[in-house]
């Protein structure tokens, strides 16, 4: 599907060394990242989660972080 084709992508144009971001103690599990990572690789919880393997590194979800918690891995 559309997301593993993007995965595969991101995989070839970074040449295999993305930097997956990652979700800091600052997060306040208020769920805006949610509906704007592309490939969902973000997952609900007290802080929530990315899941590296998936995220394709592009940032969407630091930019739209009103608390600022999402920072590159």
């Amino acid at each position: 599907g559309k997301r593993l084709i993007l995965h595969l992508l991101s995989l070839i144009f970074n040449n295999f060394t993305t930097m997956a971001y990652v979700i800091t103690e600052d997060c306040v599990a208020c769920g805006t990242c949610l509906p704007n990572c592309p490939v969902e690789a973000i997952s609900e919880g007290d802080i929530y989660k990315i899941d590296a393997d998936t995220c394709i590194d592009c940032g969407t979800c630091a930019g739209v972080c009103p608390s600022e918690a999402i920072v590159q891995g």
